[in-house]
């Protein structure tokens, strides 16, 4: 979703009135959040979304565009002094507006400016994956654990209210013993989008947008995979997949006996969904991984059908994130999705990628 200007201004607006309306005395400072990185997740959705927040402000940016710089910071009111590039970024040690990072870049670089950011003092909220390799991830686990700072990776489904309803019906046992699991996520992507260079992105659509099902897998579970068997193919021989796979397909077997069946492409779209099969019923979210319009769907016996679209529109998925974060930094606490959770897919992604036979992480 795009933000337009009446969008903007609306949120501006709705913000704006939040903040005239009647505080206990002892509210918290809001946490000062530094963009790292002006694309479109930051722009289109983490941005619009922290107009909303009650914990948190814009307070500093990140960009190597000056221009595109400025005009964002004149929407955000981030003063000048606070606009940033990639060279001097690690002059935000000394701005102590800034509580926390959102970064936003490319996956190969999400490693380089964690670890810059914890050392500069600051709390870091990293867009997933995590990086583009097992030993990169740990050392920004390490480097933050040093450096006594927080660092959670933005898997967002996890604090998304209808992914969280399956969860608590699954667990609960409301469809019985799970038995199966099926996911897909995936979408056709355009020929100059920086995802299909390796060194930029790690891999293809299973380090981008497979990760939701792989996820979704583990939190639906509460279980870690174990027998993990994958392929990957090409079938668009078109030039956009000379450094990236096209598609990859993967199953797990997890402890208890159940199997999860995935898959993801970057060669058409997939509605990214999954369906949970049990003894006593099905769950399906479809769509599950979206910005907006999360849907869910489930079959239980004996019992009526439920229909239960998101109550979130628009930007509250990240609002709801970033007010998590800090929450945790507030009360010091550890982030449901910290960095140990986006190892821990960094190295089923590189399980996978073994089983399909190609070299990633």
């Amino acid at each position: 979703m795009d933000l337009t200007r009446r969008e903007f201004s609306r949120l501006a607006g709705t913000a704006a009135a939040a903040s005239m309306l009647p505080r206990a005395k002892a509210e918290e400072k809001k946490i000062g959040w530094c963009i790292v990185a002006l694309g479109r997740i930051s722009m289109d959705h983490f941005m619009p979304g922290m107009l909303q927040s009650r914990t948190g402000r814009i307070v500093a940016l990140v960009s190597g565009h000056r221009p595109k710089a400025e005009q964002q910071a004149a929407m955000y009111a981030v003063p000048d002094n606070a606009i940033y590039n990639y060279e001097n970024y690690d002059r935000i040690a000394s701005n102590k507006e800034i509580d926390a990072v959102y970064i936003a870049l490319p996956n190969s670089m999400h490693a380089e400016y964690t670890i810059r950011a914890a050392k500069a003092g600051k709390h870091v909220l990293c867009e997933k994956p995590m990086a583009t390799s097992v030993a990169d991830s740990q050392a920004m686990i390490d480097t933050c654990r040093t450096a006594g700072k927080k660092l959670m990776i933005a898997y967002r489904c996890q604090y998304e209210p209808v992914n969280l309803k399956a969860i608590s019906l699954i667990h609960s046992g409301a469809i019985g013993s799970v038995q199966a699991i099926e996911s897909a996520n995936g979408f056709n992507i355009a020929r100059d989008e920086w995802r299909l260079n390796r060194k930029l992105a790690g891999g293809g659509p299973l380090m981008d947008v497979g990760i939701y099902s792989l996820n979704a897998s583990r939190y639906l579970t509460g279980e870690e995979p174990g027998d993990i068997r994958a392929n990957a193919s090409v079938v668009d021989h078109d030039g956009r997949f000379t450094e990236v796979e096209e598609n990859v397909g993967w199953t797990m077997k997890f402890p208890s006996g159940i199997m999860a069946s995935c898959n993801t492409t970057y060669g058409g779209d997939m509605n990214g969904f999954y369906r949970v099969h049990g003894s006593k019923g099905m769950i399906e979210l479809s769509p599950a991984f979206g910005y907006e319009g999360i849907h869910l769907r489930a079959q239980i016996w004996g019992q009526p059908p439920i229909d239960m679209p998101s109550p979130q529109h628009g930007y509250e998925q990240f609002t709801v994130e970033a007010d998590y974060f800090a929450d945790c930094i507030r009360k010091n606490k550890e982030p449901r999705s910290d960095g140990e959770e986006g190892l821990r897919d960094m190295k089923y992604m590189q399980a996978i990628y073994k089983a399909a036979g190609l070299t990633r992480l």
